[in-house]
């Protein structure tokens, strides 16, 4: 039982971390919820990380700090095993006899397909999915492990630029013209969402592998005019692309999930992005 023990969940100063501070309260009013930021608790530092988990003996670990920025992860294929890899290995190891639920992606698939379940072959196109790849096989070693594969997440962030409608906002406020793919295909969700359900998932005790991502799929380009229709005193300037002329490194085309099956164990229906936006108006998103 986790009723009134210690929660660490990693990666707190980032968008999907911070969500799940905020709503653990309305899951698990009595737990003592450790929100760990990178200048809290450095996790490359492997003996600081061990020395505080054995002073709080958390009863769960939440870990979705990551290198998640796929450019610094080709760049820097090394860091980016260490953080996504290593330190997901080192933490799945501490959590051997608690949950551990551990945040992966939807670019662990090639996007050839779309539509991908639980059960659809990995074939990741970058460092970053190939690191998440790797780290999802370590965290499901154990069975009382669960392995979170979402899409893009938007809200408001701690720092202001981690959700897909901040950074399109920035680009917007700087005057820069935001450049989007009519042909690259996601299943974007508030990641107000993705939290409420991975606390639904946490107290219902469902370890496992699950998708976790919103009810619609649609492109990059659809994206950006849903936003755009949110802030027109931004003067939003969109401009379609393809990636049939993309020059830079691959990317899928269509990484859309298949939730139904950590829908059929949820309380509330997975949103759609447009839905979400038409029914939250006062939402800053």
């Amino acid at each position: 039982m986790i009723d009134s023990s210690t929660i660490w969940i990693t990666g707190a100063g980032g968008l999907i971390g911070n969500y799940l501070v905020q709503k653990a309260r309305d899951f698990i009013p009595s737990a003592r919820v450790i929100g760990l930021t990178r200048q809290h608790l450095d996790l490359t530092d492997f003996d600081a990380v061990k020395g505080q988990f054995k002073q709080q003996q958390p009863k769960l670990v939440i870990h979705c700090a990551a290198m998640s920025q796929s450019p610094a992860c080709q760049a820097n294929p090394q860091l980016a095993r260490l953080v996504n890899v290593e330190v997901t290995r080192m933490l799945a190891a501490l959590c051997a006899d608690i949950p551990f639920v551990f945040f992966s992606s939807d670019l662990v698939f090639d996007g050839k397909k779309g539509n991908y379940d639980e059960t659809a072959a990995v074939s990741p196109l970058s460092v970053y999915g190939e690191t998440k790849v790797e780290a999802e096989r370590v965290v499901l070693e154990n069975s009382g492990h669960s392995v979170i594969r979402t899409s893009l997440n938007g809200g408001t962030s701690p720092a202001g630029n981690r959700g897909f409608n901040e950074q399109l906002r920035d680009d917007w406020t700087a005057g820069r013209v935001s450049k989007l793919f009519t042909d690259e295909f996601r299943c974007p969700i508030p990641a107000l969402e993705t939290a409420r359900a991975v606390w639904d998932l946490v107290v219902k005790n469902r370890p496992g592998l699950y998708h976790l991502a919103g009810s619609e799929k649609i492109s990059r380009w659809q994206i950006g005019e849903l936003i755009a229709a949110r802030w027109p005193q931004l003067h939003p300037r969109l401009e379609a692309t393809s990636l049939k002329t993309y020059a830079g490194a691959p990317r899928p085309a269509d990484c859309s999930l298949n939730c139904a099956k950590i829908q059929s164990l949820l309380s509330f229906p997975l949103p759609g992005l447009s839905g979400w936006l038409r029914n939250h108006p006062q939402e800053v998103f």
